[in-house]
């Protein structure tokens, strides 16, 4: 008979990013495999419920400020956090960090309770010398204690495990276990937005609309090209939104939708043709794995782990360095080989059934849950070394 746990999940509901979707993901998975998931977020306290732990599955810890990338925590969060803990006596805290400045105290808080803590660290990195990359590093530096304070530090590939344990996480407490999609519901299938444009080869740039995404140089490159018969569509919204739309309000065959549901989402992809991701920096990005389970060519930069999901030709990789040079060369390819695209759109969907499928990183994560559970407990409020 399958073991099943008490999960404490720590995450983000809002605003929209990776993290949520990678929450909502892991959370109704686990729920659906048969675990007790309790979940733990920020929420405005007025939208505070008193509806008890046990029927609503729920915690809100109130916040002083939250954004697309942090999160304030209100005086009280350590002690509402800590309180629910107790009164809940899950078996396992699972943190899907960074997301406040109260994530420095889960190590402390779930060893005093006597509670394993599983940390999945999604902030972005690159291995190359940018002003991107030496930023992100500075976060991994301090994230560092934190980290090695867990009992398990999940990542996404073997070039994030090298850098955690640069900043001092020893290799036994690290365990990869790549981002991954339902590759059911992402899935190609009918577009009622492929019906606007139906003549036009939709290229698609999905995600937060922020400096290291690398969009000024897209958008640079499309106007440069003026493809004939092409389309881009820009969807999300972020700090650079506003500035970018100003700045390029004259190019013709560009929209920009905003912020858009789930649903919208999956419409505006399987209406897409190729998918577009010039980021500087990032960690697995799942709007790219969403992209290529819905059967986009895909074009993105070798940063993070995403070239590590493009490998063995499922997908156009540039260079960081060498956006402009690179996506123009790409771009144009894709617009003058209609066979190409088709043939990247098969393997970009092969490869993400074959490896990022959601039902294999759930086993994953619940041999995290077991290998922690069966390891020694703390001992005076500190983490025990764990065997591998």
């Amino acid at each position: 008979m399958k073991k099943t746990y008490r999960i404490a999940w720590i995450g983000k509901k809002s605003p929209f990013c990776g993290n949520v979707t990678y929450c909502k993901e892991l959370v109704r998975g686990l729920s659906e495999r048969g675990h007790e998931v309790l979940f733990v977020h920020f929420e405005d306290p007025e939208n505070a419920s008193e509806t008890p732990i046990e029927e609503s599955h729920e915690v809100k810890i109130p916040y002083l400020y939250k954004s697309q990338m942090y999160t304030i925590p209100s005086p009280t969060s350590a002690k509402i956090l800590t309180q629910a803990l107790q009164d809940w006596q899950p078996d396992v805290v699972h943190a899907s960090l960074p997301i406040s400045a109260m994530d420095f105290n889960l190590p402390e808080i779930c060893h005093k309770l006597g509670i394993p803590l599983v940390s999945t660290f999604h902030n972005a990195f690159d291995r190359r010398p940018s002003f991107f990359s030496g930023t992100s590093y500075l976060t991994y530096q301090l994230y560092a204690q934190q980290m090695a304070d867990s009992d398990r530090v999940i990542i996404f590939s073997n070039l994030q495990k090298q850098l955690l344990m640069r900043v001092g996480v020893s290799e036994e407490r690290i365990a990869i276990v790549p981002n991954a999609i339902d590759t059911e519901r992402f899935s190609p299938g009918p577009s009622a937005f492929r019906q606007r444009y139906p003549d036009k080869l939709i290229m698609t740039y999905m995600g937060r609309i922020a400096p290291e995404k690398g969009l000024d140089e897209l958008l640079k490159v499309f106007m440069r090209l003026a493809l004939p018969q092409t389309q881009l569509v820009m969807v999300g919204d972020g700090s650079q939104k506003q500035l970018l739309q100003s700045l390029y309000s004259e190019v013709p065959n560009l929209v920009w939708t905003g912020f858009l549901g789930e649903a919208e989402r999956l419409d505006v992809l399987r209406g897409s043709d190729i998918f577009i991701l010039p980021s500087q920096v990032e960690g697995l990005s799942i709007a790219l794995l969403e992209a290529m389970a819905c059967g986009l060519a895909t074009v993105a930069t070798d940063v993070g782990s995403d070239g590590e999901v493009l490998e063995q030709g499922a997908g156009v990789i540039i260079n960081p360095g060498k956006v402009k040079s690179e996506l123009s060369f790409a771009l144009q390819l894709l617009h003058q080989h209609p066979d190409f695209v088709a043939n990247l759109k098969l393997k970009a969907r092969e490869r993400v059934v074959e490896r990022y499928r959601l039902e294999t990183n759930l086993a994953a994560v619940e041999a995290v849950y077991a290998s922690v559970l069966s390891s020694p407990r703390p001992v005076n409020g500190s983490p025990l070394l764990m065997a591998g």
